[in-house]
């Protein structure tokens, strides 16, 4: 599997060559370094360890340091990358060319989060009537038994925190990889906010030829 970890610009639109609108997620691949290697023999599985963002020196701990080589620059964000189909090792600067291959990749983010939100909003409930006298408009209803005894069930949706979840999509469309600018251009949305942190792989259920 081959993966990096981006930053998302945001959103803009280009015309292909028959002049049809496509729009488009810009991501910004920052230079991912390699932190460490896993190996079958040591650690029971193979990957390899990317990070991105130098840290402040009075923001790192002592056992968070620990962990990269001498030489290597404590980073912010860390990802692991299992079963990394391209030979890389400890130090390496990986970019947006070891992605050049793929038509599709999958876009891993943390969603925009939208507070607290009622049943109608957060699960899409469709309410009760907004004719007079109906006291039943955005409420989410029953939640259990009125009788004994006297519980609510599990697993009733009800309001609370919508949003900030990890959201993975699947299958999107590479319309443009700029080496030079190290950008790649996918087609639609993708999970997170502008500036955000996302990671970026190879589609896994479609080929990347």
């Amino acid at each position: 599997m081959l993966g990096l970890l981006a930053k998302k610009v945001g959103m803009t639109q280009i015309f292909n060559e028959e002049g049809n609108l496509i729009p488009v997620t810009v991501l910004r691949i920052d230079p991912n370094i390699v932190i460490d290697q896993k190996n079958e023999k040591e650690n029971g599985y193979n990957a390899v360890l990317l990070g991105v963002d130098d840290a402040k020196e009075n923001r790192v701990t002592k056992p968070y340091a620990g962990q990269f080589d001498e030489g290597i620059a404590p980073k912010k964000h860390i990802k692991e990358f299992r079963d990394f189909s391209k030979e890389c090792e400890v130090g390496d600067s990986l970019g947006v060319e070891i992605l050049e291959g793929c038509r599709y990749v999958d876009v891993q983010g943390i969603s925009k989060g939208k507070g607290f939100q009622g049943v109608v909003k957060r699960y899409g409930f469709g309410g009760g009537r907004k004719t007079h006298g109906s006291k039943f408009h955005r409420e989410p209803g029953s939640t259990g038994q009125s009788t004994y005894p006297h519980k609510t069930f599990k697993n009733v949706k009800l309001p609370g925190r919508m949003g900030r979840e990890q959201v993975t999509t699947l299958n999107i469309r590479v319309i443009k990889i700029d080496v030079e600018k190290q950008l790649i251009l996918i087609r639609g949305a993708v999970p997170g906010v502008n500036k955000g942190l996302v990671v970026v792989r190879a589609a896994v259920k479609k080929q990347r030829a």
